[in-house]
């Protein structure tokens, strides 16, 4: 047939990677509203006990018929250190949306690229070109706007979700660390290995018996986080981590959306003026990568 002749387009890295990433963004927006429903309630230690838990129920099955190579990691030291920096804040980023609207954590939380971005060139010895540049500039400039320090009251979910921000920023350089050696499902199992004895010690002293609704959504939280993580090494895999990082940024008309239509929440326009900043810089980066890397296509 004349069409088959018909060269298809290629699939970039950066395509491929922005299918992970959509992976990503509908399991964090997924677990946001888990951890919504959870919020005065169940306690974040033991929220994140379940997360652990959950994840686990998850993986053993494939992690038993994987055989033993999963369980081989070459920076168990790394292992350690990326799921205590992870673990931190993510109970930071818990916190916040038991205290902020749903745009508002993830319009902040979206400083993580800022800091994602120095860290892949300091220590992955990515580059610093044009686009990121700009993306760092406007990423910036966003948080200003959506903050606005001096001019208005800053809540403290706020500084929670910020600090959640830069231990994101140091989990995303250290998963991308990881995966030279070690491949998506065995950093996914340490990080539930790692974390469950956190988790247990610090919900002892705050244990609630969860209900039947209760445990579904703690359930919830086990699955989207495994799934997002999942998502998200992949995406690293294939791509540098200042490019991945943005992708993430769509999350936020989903949030707007699921807040207003759950929890008639009302969304201040300087919180999407700051969040258009942010994409705006971030697409552009995402613009100039897939203008000079087509002939790294596989």
């Amino acid at each position: 047939m004349a069409g088959s002749d018909i060269a298809k387009p290629p699939v970039t890295p950066v395509t491929r990677a922005v299918f992970w990433m959509t992976g990503t963004l509908l399991s964090f927006s997924l677990m946001a509203v888990a951890v919504r429903e959870l919020s005065g309630d169940i306690h974040s230690f033991q929220i994140m006990l379940f997360r652990s838990v959950g994840a686990l129920v998850i993986l053993l099955p494939f992690a038993v018929v994987a055989g033993r190579a999963i369980w081989q990691t070459a920076r168990p030291g790394t292992q350690l250190v990326r799921n205590t920096v992870h673990f931190a804040a993510q109970l930071g980023w818990i916190t916040g949306i038991g205290l902020l609207p749903l745009a508002e954590v993830f319009a902040i939380e979206f400083t993580t690229p800022i800091w994602a971005t120095l860290l892949a060139v300091l220590f992955l010895g990515e580059r610093l070109n044009r686009g990121r540049i700009v993306a760092v500039l406007f990423g910036f400039i966003g948080i200003l706007v959506i903050l606005r320090p001096g001019v208005a009251v800053i809540d403290p979910g706020a500084f929670a979700v910020l600090g959640a921000a830069v231990g994101f920023a140091i989990t995303l350089t250290l998963t991308k660390y990881l995966t030279r050696t070690d491949s998506p499902m065995t950093i996914l199992l340490y990080m539930s290995l790692i974390q469950l004895p956190m988790g247990i010690v610090l919900s002892a002293f705050v244990w609630v018996t969860p209900d039947l609704l209760q445990l579904f959504w703690l359930m919830v939280v086990g699955a989207t986080g495994l799934s997002a993580h999942y998502c998200t090494a992949n995406a690293l895999r294939i791509a540098d981590q200042t490019i991945v990082v943005p992708m993430d940024f769509m999350r936020l008309p989903l949030i707007v959306v699921v807040g207003a239509a759950l929890y008639a929440e009302a969304v201040e326009w300087l919180v999407l003026a700051g969040a258009a900043l942010i994409f705006a810089g971030n697409y552009y980066s995402i613009f100039l990568e897939n203008r000079v890397r087509p002939e790294h296509a596989e």
